[in-house]
């Protein structure tokens, strides 16, 4: 059983949102780092890159694939977690303490797309 934590969004291109403030904190869920194996490598934008809403900002790379981290929001990435650049085995050891960017958004609203704790629990059953 994935871990979810309470309190957070989820996209359906399982990143999850802790939002402080204007700011999106964004990372990868415990059932996506499950279903990716030993995470070997994260790709994520520079500082101050602009992300796009559904649209690709970045990838996780392991031992069986790569797969493409979508941002559930819109905006400029004020912080990276450089921490994944030197350890990306973190994401694997918890997902949601290790974080990946966080974003100033630029359109809040855009939060409404997305899915909350059970709802996101349900769309991983199917």
């Amino acid at each position: 059983m994935s871990k979810i934590v309470e309190g957070l969004l989820y996209s359906e291109s399982h990143e999850w949102v802790k939002v402080e403030g204007n700011v999106a904190v964004i990372g990868v869920t415990d059932f996506a780092q499950k279903e990716m194996g030993d995470i070997t490598y994260v790709d994520m934008p520079d500082e101050e890159d602009e992300v796009t809403a559904e649209e690709e900002f970045g990838a996780l790379e392991s031992v069986k694939a790569s797969s493409e981290l979508f941002s559930p929001v819109s905006g400029v990435v004020k912080e990276v977690n450089g921490a994944l650049e030197d350890e990306p085995e973190l994401v694997n050891q918890d997902a949601f303490a290790n974080w990946i960017i966080k974003v100033e958004m630029s359109d809040p609203a855009e939060l409404e797309t997305l899915l909350d704790a059970a709802g996101y629990k349900e769309f991983i059953k199917e």
